[in-house]
């Protein structure tokens, strides 16, 4: 019974001693063409040696093209302008006082009316001021013969040098006081001092006014003026006398010329007064409109792109992707000059460049790209 464990262990030791020691020899008996570990290891060493190869050892042609759309683009000079917004104001605008007391014997203007220079629109009444002038030109008259007997009697040797200084000085008082009526009465007819229109009812027909009192407004509305405020960066770009283009909201476009430029910057928002003076014959500009004010600058070299053509590089900057002479791709900063409905103007590219149109997000600086350009309408 003890034969048969030990003939099992003899077999099982006989086996184990071929499967280890005599491999190879089995496997060609057995006509198997297994690769060896040994052998798959070497061959797995050297595809991860080949994988780690540096790129430059690549064929760099496998580099895949990327077809897109480009437009040629050729530099224009485009009349920079600064954009300011403001409103319009009156020329002039006063209100016209009374400069003495009286009762109002004229009929009123109605606001809205054209009023020339020097045209009345209010009369006080004269009242007892006419008694006042003849009273002073009586005075005048008896002071003048006073001063005529005092120098005949000077001359004579009857009376005394400081009887003629006395004479002189009575005479004078009575020329003031005569001169100051003959104001009192001019100052009872209250006329416009410039022409324009009222924007007030002048004083109604039997108002009693003191000194001070308002007989009416007046506007001068022809011409114009445009004020708006200027930042500290765009102020030097502005002179006088300057060409300036501005639209209304009702869509209204007019022009005039810069007539005035503050020196001193408002102490709160840092800007600067700037006054365009424009016609306005027929009063269609009112007072106090919004206005978006053009005033020109030097001209600047610029590209008008599409809209759609803006994109932005991974640092977030604003620019366009365009294609070089090498046909790989190139991306350009820019600087928004004008927005306009054809597209936007923009600075900083050559004098030449090709813009990408369309497919300007699918690529980046460096690849090779297949234009097919566009024709410009």
């Amino acid at each position: 019974m003890r034969i048969v464990p030990l003939l099992i262990a003899i077999i099982v030791s006989f086996a184990l001693y071929f499967f280890v020691f005599q491999r190879d020899t089995l496997g060609e008996m057995s006509g198997s063409t297994q690769p060896s570990v040994e052998t798959t290891d070497a061959t797995q060493a050297q595809a991860d040696v080949n994988a780690m190869a540096p790129p430059a050892n690549r064929d760099e042609t496998d580099k895949p093209v990327v077809k897109v759309v480009a437009e040629h683009s050729v530099a224009e000079v485009l009349d920079s302008a600064v954009i300011l917004r403001g409103e319009t104001q009156a020329a002039r605008s006063v209100n016209v006082s009374a400069e003495t007391a009286g009762r109002v014997v004229s009929a009123p203007l109605r606001k809205g009316s054209y009023v020339e220079e020097g045209q009345v629109m209010c009369q006080l009444d004269v009242g007892v001021r006419a008694s006042s002038l003849a009273q002073a030109k009586a005075a005048v008259a008896e002071a003048e013969v006073g001063l005529s007997n005092a120098q005949k009697l000077a001359k004579g040797g009857y009376a005394a040098e400081t009887n003629i200084l006395t004479a002189e000085a009575g005479l004078e008082r009575a020329r003031a006081a005569l001169a100051q009526t003959e104001q009192d009465i001019a100052n009872l007819t209250i006329e416009a001092p410039f022409a324009g229109l009222l924007e007030s009812d002048t004083a109604e027909l039997g108002t009693l006014m003191q000194a001070g009192s308002i007989c009416a407004n007046v506007i001068q509305l022809d011409p114009m003026k445009l004020v708006a405020f200027a930042p500290e960066a765009e102020v030097d770009r502005i002179e006088v006398g300057t060409l300036a283009s501005a639209r209304l909201l009702t869509g209204t476009q007019i022009t005039g010329r810069v007539t005035f430029l503050s020196r001193s910057a408002d102490p709160t928002t840092r800007t600067f007064r700037v006054e365009i003076e424009v016609p306005n014959s027929d009063f269609a500009i009112r007072d106090g409109q919004t206005v978006e004010m053009a005033i020109r600058s030097e001209g600047k070299s610029a590209h008008l792109v599409k809209q759609s053509s803006l994109t932005l590089n991974d640092e977030g900057l604003l620019g366009v992707r365009i294609v070089d002479d090498a046909q790989m791709v190139a991306f350009m900063p820019i600087q928004v000059l004008r927005d306009t409905r054809e597209g936007v103007w923009v600075a900083g590219l050559p004098e030449r460049a090709d813009i990408i149109t369309v497919g300007q997000e699918y690529v980046r600086a460096g690849v090779p790209v297949e234009p097919h350009f566009e024709e410009i309408n």
